[in-house]
């Protein structure tokens, strides 16, 4: 089947100018921070759901909030501790002493947007249920299961300087956030900038510039960004390399990973190098989409050896050796 891509590519400089209005929405209220920004819009346009990591007070909540309040979206920001329990999260059944009936009280996972905050602070009972409420997108309270709000993200935060008294995600369950970024202190102009916003008399106001209908046509419109088979490939051999370094000539990664990117890393990387194209107003992914993505789908995907910490190496600096080795179409 033939694939008009002028018509495509005039199509997505269309449809992608309403991301611009949400990118000039939240920009009144976010300085700097641009990238964090962008790669959440992704994981928002690919269904997705991310673990964000950074030390406190680099405006986490604030971004997702002023997201929510950019689509006129519903959010709720949960503290994550040690004595939460599943029913503080997901909702639970309330006697009615009238009617001698149990009547389901939800939890703050019915939202549009999730914080879950510092999620490695929260038993592991907990953090499984938020995870089966991400893959499911349903709860089930009593003998009754409710679907979750659409759209429904789940933005979890870990704090990467204070380690004690947490419970780290294990790796398969760290496997279902599409995304991993790392958020990163403002430079002096964009802080100066900060500082006088956030000491203003009046904060700014975000108001609604795309609607859920919106988003949602949106969303359905990636699928139709144009990926050639070379492409495909490429995503292919980038994820091949994690499990088997060696037969892309990088023996010397062997000793460093202990596992490799999972089948889910190929869809999440095709889908979000898509979502990227889309965001650059473009109607057919390049290998240049595939590299901006890449980083945040794999950087949690490789399980690292004993030698690579002890040597230092990080998953990084492995994402960033297969790049080199592997042939760009």
């Amino acid at each position: 089947m033939s694939i008009d891509l002028q018509s495509l590519n005039a199509e997505a400089k269309d449809k992608s100018a309403v991301i611009e209005n949400l990118f000039a929405e939240i920009g009144k209220s976010i300085i700097g921070q641009r990238e964090i920004v962008e790669k959440t819009i992704i994981g928002l346009l690919t269904r997705g759901h991310i673990l964000i990591e950074g030390v406190p007070g680099l405006a986490k909540t604030y971004i997702i909030k002023t997201l929510a309040a950019a689509i006129n979206a519903t959010f709720k920001r949960i503290q994550f501790t040690p004595d939460l329990l599943p029913a503080d999260i997901t909702g639970t059944q309330i006697y009615n002493q009238k009617t001698g009936d149990f009547t389901p009280k939800k939890g703050p996972l019915f939202a549009n947007f999730i914080l879950s905050d510092e999620i490695n602070r929260a038993p592991p009972k907990v953090q499984s249920a938020l995870l089966e409420a991400m893959q499911e997108r349903q709860v089930t309270i009593g003998d009754q299961t409710y679907p979750l709000p659409e759209p429904f993200m789940v933005l979890a935060t870990q704090n990467p300087i204070e380690q004690e008294g947490t419970y780290p995600l294990p790796e398969a369950q760290v496997d279902r956030f599409k995304q991993k970024l790392i958020i990163n202190y403002p430079n002096k102009e964009e802080e100066k900038r900060i500082m006088k916003q956030q000491t203003a008399e009046e904060l700014p106001v975000t108001k609604p510039v795309v609607d859920i209908k919106k988003l949602n046509s949106l969303r359905d419109f990636i699928y139709k960004i144009h990926a050639d088979e070379k492409i495909r490939d490429y995503i292919i051999d980038i994820v091949f390399a994690t499990r088997k370094p060696s037969d892309y000539g990088v023996e010397k990664l062997d000793v460093y990973i202990r596992y490799g990117a999972s089948p889910r890393a190929s869809i999440y990387l095709f889908e979000a190098a898509r979502a990227h194209a889309f965001l650059q107003r473009r109607g057919f992914v390049i290998p240049e989409d595939v590299k901006a993505m890449v980083y945040d789908i794999l950087r949690h995907r490789i399980i690292l050896s004993y030698e690579a910490e002890a040597e230092g190496v990080t998953s990084e600096d492995i994402i960033r050796d297969i790049l080199e080795a592997v042939e760009i179409p």
